[in-house]
Parts: C-alpha cells; sequence; structure tokens
C-alpha cells in the first residue's frame, strides 16, 4: 500500500472516530433527522476501518514472516514462514483492492426513494403496451426487493398499454439500484395487431428521480401555477364528475406536472409537487453532472434521457444493454422482475470507472 492511500485510510479513521463521538452527544440523540444522517455515515465509515484494521493484521502477519525468513536457518520453520507469507501477501492485495473500492465517492442519493416515469415513444399503440410491460417489469422487482410501488398518475390506452406512468418506489436503497434504468428502451418483436408477421421497433422513455423531500427543494408558492379540471380516464362513477385533476406549472423552469388518479384534489396536488420537487432535484444534480463532465473519463449513466440504453428483442429472446455491452438471452424471466444481474453489472463498470477516475 502506498503512502498517499496510507494517509487517505488514517484520515477516514480520524474522521469516523469523530462521528461516533458526534453520535453519542445528546444534541443529536434529540434530532432524529441528524442522527439518521450520521449513522449512515458511520456505517459506510466503519466498512473501511474494519477492511482497514484487517489489511494492517495481515500485513502484520507478512512483516513476521518476513523477519522469520531472514533470521531462521530451520527449514521446517522457513517452509511454514513461506506459506504465512505467500497467504498474508494474498489477503492485503485482496483488502486493497477492497478498500479502494469502498473509497470511491458514493452517490448521495443512492438511500433515496425514487419516482419512475415512463413515456410511451415512438411505435404507436405499441410502444404504449410496452411501457405497461415495464411497469410491471419494475414492480416485479420491487416486489422481489421487499419494495412498495404506488402509482402517481397515469394516462392508460384502451388496449391495456399506457401513454404514460407516474410511480414511487421506496424501500431500502431503491435509487442505488434503479437509477441505471433512465434512458430509452427499445423493443423488437411482432405485435399482435401484425397479420404479416412483421416484426416493429417501438421505443419508451424512462426516466428514474431521486425523491425529494421539502428541505431539499425551496418552492416559493408564487412561482407555481395551479389550475384543477375534470379527470378523464376509464370511466367509473367518479371520474368526469369532479374538478379533481391537478396540473401544477413551475414558472421559473417551465416543468409541468399533472395528476388526476386519486378522487381528491388535495391528493393529486401533493402527489403532483412530489413529482416537481424530484424534477427540480434532478434539474439540479445534472447540473452538476455537467460541470463535472469535463473531468469524467468513462462514464456509464450519462443520465441522457435521449440515450438509448437496452434493446429488448423478441425473436431472439435478448436483453442487450448497449452502455457495457452485455447480452442476456432470458428476455422472459427479465421482463418478469430478474433484473439483478444487468444492475449489478451496470454497477460494477460504473464502479470500475471511478476508480480507475479516481486514481488517475
Amino acid at each position: 500500500m502506498d503512502a498517499l492511500l496510507r494517509e487517505k485510510l488514517l484520515a477516514v479513521v480520524a474522521e469516523a472516530e469523530r462521528v461516533t463521538r458526534e453520535l453519542a452527544t445528546p444534541e443529536v440523540a434529540t434530532d432524529p433527522v441528524r442522527c439518521a444522517r450520521l449513522a449512515r455515515k458511520n456505517r459506510e465509515l466503519s466498512e473501511i476501518v474494519n477492511a482497514f484494521r484487517q489489511y494492517e493484521q495481515a500485513e502484520s502477519e507478512w512483516q513476521e514472516a518476513v523477519r522469520v525468513l531472514r533470521e531462521t536457518e530451520d527449514d521446517e520453520l522457513r517452509e511454514l514462514a513461506k506459506e504465512e507469507e505467500h497467504a498474508a501477501a494474498d489477503r492485503m492485495e485482496l483488502l486493497e483492492a477492497r478498500i479502494k473500492e469502498l473509497l470511491v465517492p458514493r452517490d448521495p442519493n443512492d438511500e433515496r426513494c425514487a419516482i419512475v416515469e415512463i413515456r410511451a415513444g415512438t411505435g404507436g399503440e405499441e410502444a404504449a403496451l410496452f411501457a405497461a410491460d415495464l411497469f410491471r417489469m419494475y414492480s416485479r422487482y420491487a416486489e422481489s426487493r421487499g419494495w412498495t410501488v404506488e402509482i402517481l398518475n397515469s394516462n392508460p390506452t384502451g388496449l391495456g398499454g399506457f401513454k404514460e406512468i407516474s410511480f414511487r418506489v421506496a424501500g431500502d436503497q431503491v435509487f442505488s439500484q434503479m437509477k441505471w434504468e433512465g434512458g430509452v428502451h427499445r423493443v423488437q418483436r411482432v405485435p399482435d395487431t401484425e397479420s404479416q408477421g412483421r416484426i416493429h421497433t417501438s421505443a419508451v422513455t424512462v426516466a428514474v428521480l431521486p425523491e425529494a423531500e421539502e428541505v431539499d427543494v425551496d418552492i416559493n408558492p408564487e412561482d407555481l401555477e395551479i389550475d384543477v379540471y375534470r379527470s378523464s380516464g376509464a370511466g367509473g362513477q367518479h371520474v368526469n364528475t369532479t374538478d379533481s385533476a391537478v396540473r401544477v406549472t413551475h414558472k421559473p423552469t417551465g416543468i409541468v406536472v399533472t395528476c388526476q388518479d386519486e378522487r381528491s384534489q388535495h391528493k393529486n396536488k401533493a402527489r403532483a409537487l412530489m413529482i416537481l420537487r424530484s424534477r427540480l432535484l434532478e434539474a439540479k444534480i445534472m447540473e452538476e453532472a455537467v460541470a463535472r463532465a469535463a473531468q469524467r473519463k468513462v462514464q456509464v449513466r450519462s443520465g441522457d434521457r435521449s440515450e438509448k440504453i437496452r434493446t429488448y428483442n423478441f425473436p431472439e429472446n435478448r436483453v442487450t444493454d448497449h452502455r457495457i455491452q452485455l447480452s442476456l438471452y432470458k428476455l422472459r424471466q427479465i421482463l418478469d422482475g430478474d433484473l439483478q444481474d444487468l444492475i449489478d453489472a451496470l454497477a460494477a463498470a460504473d464502479r470500475a470507472a471511478r476508480l480507475v477516475e479516481m486514481e488517475t
């Protein structure tokens, strides 16, 4: 381990000790928000500190083995010392790689819940049907992770598709997993309405926003234009009978959010403001990302919603993620929510890119 890395680790140890002391103060104990933030930081730092302590232990064992090899002439002792030296050196190498990975800066939004927006693009009704397929895929994936899904707004079509649908995914570390899904998803398949058996290509846009809290984004009520109107949809006695649908326009940015799924105007307004806050937070994050873009040499997740990130090819039973050139031949399983292999591969590629960036 070089001196610079050791110096960084000693600084982490000092920071971990400071956070531990701060957590024990009465002021933090009576402030739930501050306590939760420090507890999360303490967990992250403790993981690095524990790995460093294990490295130091392996280093101590390696040094002892080297000393024995240098000072003894007993063949049996030397053989044992050689084995201990190699074993300790291997552990040191693995632990140093793990420590470098842990030192890569984490996305501060990873622990947030997520707002997901799916919109049908090119392809007409076929794109709307695929939007419904993606909503089902994410719902199944969320279920497998123990997360909950709450529909915030939807615009269904008569054939069971969605022109657009927005939903909240709540649970542990949601954004850290879902953030890789933002971009254009392309589907290649024979639609049920195609009599000639020709393959059609359609596209759906997915946006994944970290859920913002009120403290994250300051919205001036004077910057909002709020309109109410009657809901439209697939019938039901409450539809088109009251002005329950809400349209919120954020005048400084031009962002427009509509919600109509709830019967209550107040609930629709609350949901619209939740989405608006998350979109404004995303815009702030993207501005910061653009400012850093000149320094980034490799980037798996561009955040560009116009980027084609994935193709779902039904005739070949293939799903290809174009960002990392990974193809998996289990399309049905993936559409049933088996996304973890894709997400893990994308996260690993991003960590590797960030590690290279950190070392250069």
